[in-house]
């Protein structure tokens, strides 16, 4: 059993927002439970990567913790689907950050702040968080197919207040990231713990090789905006924080202090390596967190998808790198 997303997208169009909090948990839980049981390929390969991540756990450990990490991604989907109609003394309620001063005081002075995620948590309700607490969000969203998924994506997190880029076949990502980022102070949120393009970079992820996107790195080097790395994940509310949220989860938004230094000369290859080093060890700590149900790690991936990968980056030489996707959530 994998998980349909224009379903479940269709379903929540439906009235998965109006369905009152413990039927909604309940619905989506079975779903996810559903899934982990079926062991479809999106699941077994979920198991791949956290054995990975974690190779101190047993394989009976590792189906725990894939199960637990399911019900953490259909949460995901269930607290998108419902954030329309949370206030926002909901959302804030929902979200407790760490290691925010610094990207503050670089949006108070006008300047745009770069940042690497992983698809952890709920990046939805963080960003939702952001554009209200912190300054305009910039980001990224993979194309999905069927349109109809994309464009009900498109809508809802445009309708929280943030400027979506879609990724699409001829569109240059990265131009335009760069250009909007340069025009006002923006934070730029792009998940890039996946490649989705010819440009990916190779780094250690936990002492395997992997790769994921560049430009969180490169747009930061080629503003000289600062990079931060970002690590968001689910945590269980307790007494007044969960009677002021309306539900027993919220998030945790943690950044990490700035990777880059000024004035230091670095590549893109060097400063990427910097924040999979920060992000890798907050995900060993919160594996159930991580939602990566495709390849990431080189072992996983085709020999010969890979060449032809680098025969076109080959033949990119000279041209600006693509932008890294945003997953689809």
């Amino acid at each position: 059993m994998s998980i349909d997303i224009a379903r479940v997208f269709r379903l929540a169009q439906r009235g998965v927002e109006h369905l009152p909090e413990p039927v909604a948990r309940a619905a989506f839980t079975a779903v996810a439970d559903g899934a982990w049981l079926a062991r479809g390929g999106g699941v077994r390969q979920l198991e791949t990567n956290l054995a990975r991540l974690r190779p101190d756990l047993s394989h009976r450990a590792v189906r725990r913790l894939s199960r637990e990490n399911m019900r953490g991604y259909l949460r995901y989907y269930r607290e998108a689907f419902q954030l329309p109609r949370l206030s926002r003394d909901r959302i804030e309620a929902r979200v407790r950050v760490i290691g925010d001063a610094a990207i503050r005081a670089e949006l108070a002075a006008g300047r745009s702040v770069q940042c690497a995620l992983s698809h952890s948590g709920n990046w939805d309700l963080a960003g939702a968080w952001g554009t209200g607490e912190l300054g305009h969000v910039l980001t990224v969203a993979e194309h999905l197919e069927p349109e109809e998924v994309f464009q009900g994506f498109l809508r809802f997190r445009t309708g929280l207040g943030m400027t979506i880029i879609p990724l699409e076949k001829g569109r240059n990502v990265f131009r335009e990231l760069l250009r909007l980022s340069r025009t006002g102070a923006y934070l730029v949120p792009l998940l890039a713990d996946r490649d989705l393009s010819h440009t990916g970079v190779e780094v250690d992820l936990a002492g395997h090789r992997a790769r994921v996107a560049p430009g969180p790195a490169a747009l930061s080097l080629a503003t000289g905006q600062p990079l931060h790395a970002v690590m968001i994940r689910h945590e269980r509310l307790h007494g007044a924080r969960r009677r002021a949220a309306g539900g027993p989860w919220g998030i945790v938004v943690e950044f990490s202090p700035r990777l880059d230094r000024p004035g230091e000369q670095l590549t893109v290859a060097e400063l990427t390596q910097r924040w999979v080093d920060w992000v890798g060890a907050r995900l060993r700590r919160h594996p159930e967190a991580w939602h990566m149900l495709q390849k990431v790690f080189l072992a996983d991936l085709d020999a010969d998808r890979l060449a032809r990968s680098a025969a076109r980056a080959r033949q990119a030489a000279g041209e600006s790198p693509a932008g890294p996707p945003e997953g689809r959530g």
